[in-house]
């Protein structure tokens, strides 16, 4: 199984984003601590929201980058 980041705009359109070292992860967990350390850099790269993927099926999102407000 791979885990991976789908990154969008707010109209839900693939973007790419340039901090965006890393492109597969081997569990769900590693995917979501990764983000949890780069979103804002994501987020100044003009990604508004993200998708998790396993193996090409959607698991959750899109889920907003932006903090609440």
């Amino acid at each position: 199984m791979s885990w991976s980041w789908q990154f969008q705009n707010t109209d839900g359109v693939a973007v790419a984003a340039e901090s965006a070292t890393e492109d597969s992860f081997p569990s769900q967990s590693e995917a979501e601590s990764w983000l949890g350390e780069t979103w804002q850099d994501l987020l100044a790269d003009g990604v508004d929201q993200v998708v998790l993927m396993e193996s090409g099926r959607i698991v959750y999102g899109p889920m907003s980058l932006h903090p609440p407000t």
